[in-house]
């Protein structure tokens, strides 16, 4: 694989291909309307008191028609609420909540996002050309239950991890990377952001940005940064670290990738055959690499 300035080409194209093909994304401005405001401070390591830079909500609007409207927005809302909250706590799989996950698999499998992520992987060896085969590889990489805290039981997955969030013992945030959810527990009084943390001395986001590190509260527990795609699809964030975990043998993955106009770090981090927590790393946007 070629690269410049550490930036790995080839998975940049390949991502650019799905940034592309990505028709559900919504658009900034119109379809959501995000306020970043300040500068969020340091929180020192095991603390829940972060100064709040930020009055308002990170989002003021989010065209929820469209939530409900396309499909794969409409079957990944109804996973949010199938997790419990804690790890340690085994998590029950009810029959009406397995087939909430092949319903929300098979509608992104439609997309032409995940065919490309899966034309891909079979190019390189990495998934069978056969759907079904490929539907039952993005399960165990994202639906399977594992051991994340080793004194429960199953308690833990990726898709839980990476987009809806967990605690670890009820006094830590681990992952919650996604938007939708975000704004839906922010709606819900849940989520308070504090406000954006800095790519550098001088960078600072604004509104039509689709990747935000940032610092929130989610019921009372603080999370000093955080991270997140804004306004992409479900199907985008699942291809894109799908399509990085499956071509990484590493325990944990780190790839600088130029995506749009955004200077990446991809951090996936594996948990056997699934995904343990993957995000993305805002280093510079609009071409100021």
């Amino acid at each position: 694989m070629a690269y410049r300035h550490g930036v790995n080409e080839e998975i940049s194209a390949v991502l650019n291909e799905l940034w592309d093909l990505d028709a559900n994304r919504l658009k900034p401005g119109k379809d959501y309307i995000i306020s970043v405001q300040g500068r969020a401070g340091y929180v020192a390591k095991g603390s829940n008191q972060a100064r709040d830079r930020a009055r308002a909500s990170l989002f003021s609007y989010v065209d929820e028609d469209k939530l409900r409207s396309i499909e794969t927005y409409a079957h990944f809302v109804n996973l949010l609420d199938n997790y419990e909250m804690s790890t340690g706590v085994s998590e029950t799989v009810t029959s009406q909540e397995r087939m909430e996950n092949h319903l929300f698999l098979d509608a992104i499998l439609q997309t032409e996002v995940m065919k490309c992520a899966h034309r891909y992987l079979v190019k390189k060896g990495q998934a069978s050309s056969d759907v079904e085969q490929f539907k039952k590889q993005l399960f165990d990489i994202w639906f399977r239950l594992y051991h994340r805290d080793r004194s429960g039981g199953q308690d833990s997955c990726g898709f839980e991890h990476v987009f809806v969030g967990e605690t670890k013992h009820g006094k830590e945030i681990m992952g919650l990377h996604n938007w939708v959810q975000f704004y839906l527990q922010e709606k819900h009084g849940h989520v308070d952001y504090k406000g954006y943390k800095a790519r550098g001395n001088k960078d600072t986001p604004d509104e039509d940005d689709h990747v935000l590190n940032l610092q929130f509260s989610w019921k009372d527990l603080v999370k000093p940064v955080g991270s997140s795609f804004i306004g992409v699809s479900p199907e985008f964030e699942v291809a894109l670290y799908t399509l990085v975990f499956l071509t990484s043998d590493e325990k944990v993955t780190k790839v600088v990738v130029k995506v749009d106009e955004y200077l990446l770090e991809v951090v996936v981090c594996r948990y056997g055959f699934s995904i343990g927590t993957s995000y993305p790393k805002m280093l510079s946007s609009n071409n100021r690499d």
